[in-house]
C-alpha cells in the first residue's frame, strides 16, 4: 500500500534515532494510512486516507 494520503498528501518523513550516548541512525516515520470506501464526487471509491483526514471530516465515509 502506498504510504501517501490521497487527500492531504501526507507521506513518510525522515529523521534520526538518537540514543542516550548520542549515536545517530537514520529512521522513517510512516503516517497511519487506512484504505476506506468514501464518497468522491458522488461515487463510492476506495481511497488511501490518513486518520487525521478521517477524524477531521475532510472525507465522507461510504456506508
Amino acid at each position: 500500500m502506498a504510504n501517501v494520503c490521497e487527500i492531504c498528501g501526507k507521506g513518510e518523513s525522515s529523521g534520526m534515532n538518537v540514543s542516550h550516548s548520542n549515536l545517530k541512525t537514520k529512521r522513517t516515520w510512516k503516517p497511519n494510512i487506512q484504505r476506506v470506501k468514501a464518497l468522491v464526487q458522488g461515487e463510492i471509491k476506495r481511497v488511501n486516507v490518513c486518520t487525521r483526514c478521517l477524524r477531521s471530516g475532510k472525507i465522507q465515509r461510504a456506508v
